[in-house]
């Protein structure tokens, strides 16, 4: 059965303990780029990541873009959203169907 991770600073990520999703704290880019790694290899189906280290982290995370698993989607931190997840979700669904359907001009 697949699992769902999250990753990202402790203050973010703590309330999706509490939804039974697996939370992993990380507060160094190295630690981080590693454990993203290691879960991605492993049976997680999707991975949460704060934008903030998704940033940090892109190199990283773009050799994952073209898998089916994991899916791995920015959500926003305590320090707010930067709009990254949904600059992501744009391109993909661009990318799937060749034009903007959902936001049509931004």
């Amino acid at each position: 059965m697949y699992k769902v991770a999250v990753l990202g600073d402790r203050d973010s990520i703590y309330g999706f303990a509490a939804l039974g999703l697996e939370t992993y704290p990380v507060g160094d880019t190295e630690v981080a780029a590693k454990l993203l790694k290691d879960l991605a290899d492993k049976d997680y189906a999707v991975i949460y990541i704060t934008e903030n280290l998704q940033s940090a982290l892109e190199a990283e995370i773009n050799n994952y873009v073209s898998m089916i698993t994991p899916a791995i989607i920015p959500i926003p931190g305590v320090s707010g959203n930067t709009g990254k997840g949904m600059r992501n979700i744009k391109k993909s669904v661009e990318r799937a169907v060749g034009s903007d359907i959902i936001f049509n001009n931004d």
